[in-house]
């Protein structure tokens, strides 16, 4: 039984944060205390301010609703607004390292955010125009909150997809995760109707529903989403392998690239190598490969060396061309 108070309720604040309603018996399971000690803990909550509903029944249940201020979380309003805009746009467009760790921030706050600061949110995000990089399409960030929620709840979800042929379906999932590639979420789920591990583009989702029916996850076959995604965008396109040094360490050059272009391994303790396959453009990669900020050199194949090869002189003679001189 847990005898660390402060430790125990931060535990359970964190429990119920996650957009779900939480049996009595399951929270008291979760905390390895009784349940007359959580109802004790619920209260305290309560006292700190935190608009925590409990609902009647043989087992009784919790959740943490929107209450009429924010709680007393380490943020005021201004921030609030400004963290939740922030997420929001970086979700809606799938930006390179916004991951499902921040889409599940939003919805945790999204969940709490009183109905004044909610609807600051909602007009400044349609007031303002982000500007984006790739061809990534645009998704409702409440497309992404319902689906990490799903996710953190273990709760089975329905929705409609159009698929790339056009083809439209109602699918029936247990969610396992949401993936970045840098211009598109995908979603990474078990097929209830089809008996196996699908992706869905979530950008061509609709209607998300949240059943409340809750599912054990049944064990990933790669290990991890992420390789599952890169392996079934392999099998569904026509992949190269490439090769490229960078005069650089290798965390530095795992730090600056997405996961699923392959990991970088040390040549010595100022360089490394990547050798990975693809199904990207030579055209983006040779432009996100020199996004690193570091000198590369491209070993193959021979399409790839030939673009960036074109693509170096073309910046020089944009630059050499160039009259104009900087000014303070």
């Amino acid at each position: 039984m847990s005898t660390d108070t402060p430790a125990r309720l931060l535990q359970l604040l964190s429990l119920l944060q996650t957009p779900r309603e939480w049996p009595g018996g399951e929270l008291s399971e979760r905390l390895g205390v009784s349940r007359r000690t959580v109802r004790r803990d619920v209260d305290r909550l309560r006292e700190l301010g935190y608009p925590v509903q409990a609902t009647m029944g043989a087992d009784g249940g919790y959740r943490l609703v929107a209450g009429k201020a924010m709680p007393p979380l380490v943020l005021d309003d201004e921030e609030a607004v400004a963290i939740a805009v922030g997420l929001r746009a970086g979700a809606g467009h799938a930006v390179e390292g916004v991951d499902e760790a921040s889409v599940r921030a939003l919805a945790k706050l999204e969940q709490v955010l009183p109905s004044r600061l909610r609807h600051r949110v909602s007009t400044l995000q349609a007031a303002t125009t982000p500007l984006t990089s790739g061809d990534g399409a645009s998704i409702a960030p409440e497309t992404l909150t319902v689906m990490a929620s799903t996710i953190a709840g273990r709760e089975l979800l329905r929705f409609a997809y159009r698929a790339k042929d056009g083809a439209e379906s109602r699918r029936r999932i247990e969610p396992y995760r949401l993936v970045s590639t840098g211009l598109r979420w995908y979603l990474v789920a078990y097929d209830l109707d089809r008996e196996d591990w699908r992706t869905f583009r979530v950008d061509r989702v609709a209607d998300p529903f949240a059943t409340g029916a809750r599912f054990t996850p049944r064990e990933m076959p790669t290990g991890s989403a992420a390789e599952y995604l890169r392996q079934s965008m392999q099998r569904r396109q026509e992949t190269y392998e490439f090769a490229v040094t960078f005069a650089a360490p290798a965390e530095f050059i795992a730090a600056r690239l997405p996961g699923w272009l392959g990991v970088p391994e040390p040549v010595d303790d100022r360089s490394c190598r990547l050798r990975s396959s693809t199904g990207d453009a030579v055209e983006w990669l040779a432009v996100r490969l020199a996004m690193v900020d570091c000198d590369f050199t491209v070993h193959e194949p021979v399409e790839l060396v030939e673009y960036v090869r074109q693509l170096g002189g073309r910046l020089s003679r944009a630059t050499a061309s160039s009259g104009a001189t900087a000014s303070s």
